[in-house]
């Protein structure tokens, strides 16, 4: 029989063996003539002539293809690689992997067992079990086939586990949580299906957790207890359709070409500052992308391409200098192409962006309606829908029907009201009466089309109440027919009521009388931005209602609810409280973060962004578990009829808009550090002429013109930063502000290096309340 294995792959081994005789005396005969069958099974027949004596395989010189370890008279080590770590052709067929692993088992103080690439063929054997010492197993690139069998289970001692590029099938089995110690569990290039158990998320010593190329699918369990976890390959699958929940401290993380369909979840990766590579191409993410992951302290590689991400890029957006790959193309982006990724001279940096809307024409893209159009025309999963067909029929409370049926009520849901209205309207005569038959005109195609957007949103919405059209009579009822007492804002055209729901739910109703005729088809476009306008940190709007006049059907009053909050102003906690009731430091961080988060997601969580939203620090209130909220920014409906926001079309964006936010933001960031209030330009100006002088200075300077109540809580360090990235925001020229994903980034990192200081000083305010992010 020909030797299909090349002859010197293993002659190595054969010299190494004859190199040692007559030395077997120190190890144990039964593991003496276990190896020698090893070795012969690792041979074939026409090489067995050159074994004329005995070896000392425990004195053999470690090699890349060899290596025997003893302790005392026990093997502990047995690593065999053949052809080079490459694709072995078949051990011939009379080698059974049967009779090998039963000589294996005679070593049962085997800790590591490394067979890669040697051509073993068939089903792992049972007596794989036999071996209770075993730590690491590795039986890369060979023909295994079959399920994994149960008696792999019994290896408790097990920390590594590799099985790559083989033919295994079946399910990854429960019991692979059994493995207490397993830090690395790697199963790439097989043929297994169905999805990951959830118990791999107990697995806590869990490093790397690879299952590349193979026909796994579903959620992945969530992985954010596994600490430890650095590596996460899942590419080449098809799961989804939600993205992963992770660790912050994971270093890779892979999972391109699979069915994930969620937004992406840009607040949590921006604070993933060990992340070096992000691949999350091939899927179908859809929402904004963040720019301020090209920013990440350790980042030097992200492939987002082949997705259907949105957003606006900014020219002056910073990147790690350590950014060597970064692929953009096919996705939804309009905007520049950030400068940091335009430079030539940093070497064997590769960018690829095409098949955008980007302004830099270099690389193919396509017009600025067209990434509109697409990003308004995301269609709802049709298995989605139809798992939860009777959900959406008859649950409204559920995220996906209810964002659906808040917007097909346009369409039907009101035409109960109407005739329970009817005889009253008729009654009444011929001044007002909400009409619902001409809402039939509302391009109810285009508003299902958002429902997955919605749905996907409504996760960044913290708990929200899914956005639906209420009843008049429902309004009435919660405000006790809109009396004038419980008004907490009023305008010529717009009041603002306080009011209850039935259900208990505190609610702020906004009442806009329309200066102008509107259809409510006409006003399709304005309530698809509202309800879209849901998220953590902003004050959000959980639905409207028309009212329409009955001489035209013009819609002559539209109210809008709000959540209703009532736990106090960012400045009644900052400059106006009780000194030791104020927060502290490292809470006016968090709050402050929580403030871009929401400007972030105005900016670039939809298309057109919502800009020049005249914020204010009195318009930053807090819930009820402490968290941030934006209550006033940019509505376009309260906009353009007069409503108590700063008049502007935020449909037409003009240059520089975003930084007046960050101008706003820059005066809430001064008033943070000397906790007393700014409330006029000639304050803004004088305070920030006194921080420039200050921060040119040395800490002392610094600490004497901050808040006197957090002045033994901030480190130098995190304080410098804070201080500095306010002057940015501060600066007259727009162009030098810095765009809202630096400010975040920049103000993440000021708390990072709050944390160790907090933790070793003794000054940190034990009784203080915890204020979450």
């Amino acid at each position: 029989m020909a030797n299909p294995v090349p002859i010197h792959t293993y002659l190595l081994l054969l010299s190494a063996f004859i190199h040692c005789v007559h030395l077997s005396n120190q190890l144990q005969p039964s593991q003496f003539n276990a190896l020698r069958e090893i070795q012969q099974f690792l041979n074939y027949p026409s090489l067995l002539s050159i074994f004329n004596t005995t070896w000392d395989f425990c004195n053999i010189e470690p090699s890349p293809l060899l290596t025997v370890l003893c302790y005392g008279d026990d093997v502990t080590q047995l690593r065999v690689t053949g052809n080079n770590g490459g694709n072995p052709p078949l051990l011939p067929q009379n080698v059974s992997i049967d009779v090998l692993f039963s000589s294996i088992s005679s070593l049962p103080n085997l800790k590591v067992l490394s067979l890669v690439s040697v051509g073993l063929w068939g089903p792992l054997p049972a007596t794989i079990g036999k071996l209770p010492a075993l730590e690491i197993l590795d039986l890369r690139s060979n023909y295994i086939n079959g399920f994994i069998p149960l008696e792999l289970s019994y290896l408790n001692n097990l920390q590594t586990l590799v099985l790559d590029h083989n033919k295994f099938t079946g399910q990854i089995p429960d019991w692979i949580s059994s493995f207490n110690d397993l830090a690395v569990l790697s199963l790439r290039n097989n043929s297994l299906f169905g999805s990951l158990p959830s118990s791999i998320s107990s697995l806590e010593s869990l490093r790397v957790l690879a299952m590349a190329d193979n026909h796994l699918n579903g959620e992945v369990p969530n992985l954010r207890n596994l600490t430890n976890l650095q590596v996460l390959d899942l590419k080449n699958n098809h799961f989804g359709p939600n993205f992963p929940v992770l660790n912050p401290r994971v270093i890779t993380v892979e999972i391109r070409n699979n069915s994930f369909q969620s937004s992406v979840p840009n607040e949590e990766l921006s604070s993933y500052f060990q992340l070096q590579k992000l691949d999350i191409s091939i899927n179908t993410f859809i929402g904004p992308f963040s720019p301020s992951l090209f920013a990440l302290p350790s980042i030097d590689y992200i492939d987002i391409s082949g997705n259907k991400l949105t957003g606006k890029l900014l020219h002056n957006t910073s990147c790690n200098a350590h950014l060597v790959f970064v692929n953009l193309s096919s996705n939804l982006l309009t905007g520049d192409l950030p400068e940091c990724l335009q430079r030539r001279n940093i070497e064997k940096r590769v960018v690829s962006y095409g098949g955008n809307c980007l302004s830099d024409e270099e690389q193919d893209q396509h017009p600025s309606s067209f990434c509109h159009g697409e990003a308004l025309a995301v269609k709802v999963m049709p298995q989605k829908l139809q798992h939860r067909e009777d959900e959406a029929m008859g649950v409204v409370g559920s995220s996906l029907a209810g964002g659906i049926a808040g917007l097909m009520v346009i369409t039907g849901l009101g035409y109960w009201v109407f005739y329970k209205r009817k005889r009253s309207a008729a009654m009444k005569g011929p001044s007002t009466r909400l009409i619902t038959e001409k809402l039939s005109t509302v391009n109810t195609v285009k508003l299902l089309s958002d429902a997955r957007y919605i749905s996907e949103t409504m996760k960044m919405g913290a708990n929200l109440p899914t956005y639906r059209a209420f009843a008049l009579e429902e309004l009435k009822e919660a405000t006790d027919n809109f009396t004038h007492s419980i008004i907490m804002a009023e305008g010529p055209l717009c009041q603002i009521y306080r009011g209850k729901l039935a259900d208990g739910t505190a609610v702020a109703i906004r009442c806009l009388k329309m200066r102008r005729k509107h259809s409510p088809a006409s006003l399709t476009h304005h309530i698809e931005m509202i309800s879209k306008l849901r998220h953590k940190h902003l004050v959000s709007c959980i639905g409207h209602c028309f009212e329409c006049c009955s001489d035209d059907s013009s819609v002559g009053i539209i109210y809008l609810v709000f959540e209703y909050l009532s736990y106090g102003t960012l400045r009644s906690s900052i400059s106006e409280g009780i000194a030791g009731q104020r927060l502290n430091w490292a809470q006016r961080i968090t709050a402050a973060i929580g403030i871009a988060k929401g400007i972030q997601f105005l900016h670039t969580g939809i298309i057109p962004g919502v800009f020049s939203n005249n914020l204010k620090i009195t318009d930053v209130l807090f819930d009820h578990n402490f968290h941030v909220k934006i209550c006033s920014y940019n509505l376009p409906l309260v906009a353009e009829n007069g409503g108590m926001v700063r008049s502007s079309n935020v449909r037409v964006r003009a240059k520089d808009e975003d930084k007046d936010d960050i101008h706003d933001f820059g005066v809430i960031l001064l008033e943070i550090l000397v906790g007393r209030p700014i409330v006029s330009r000639n304050d803004v100006m004088v305070v920030k002429d006194i921080l420039q002088v200050s921060n040119k200075m040395d800490d002392t300077a610094r600490r004497s013109i901050v808040d006197p109540t957090i002045i033994k809580e901030c480190s130098a360090e995190s304080l410098k930063t804070v201080m500095e990235i306010c002057l940015r925001c501060l600066s007259d020229d727009p162009t030098d502000r810095p765009s809202i994903d630096d400010v975040l980034w920049t103000l993440q990192f000021a708390a990072q290096l709050q944390d160790p200081w907090r933790l070793d000083s003794h000054h940190i305010n034990q009784q203080s309340v915890s204020l979450p992010s």
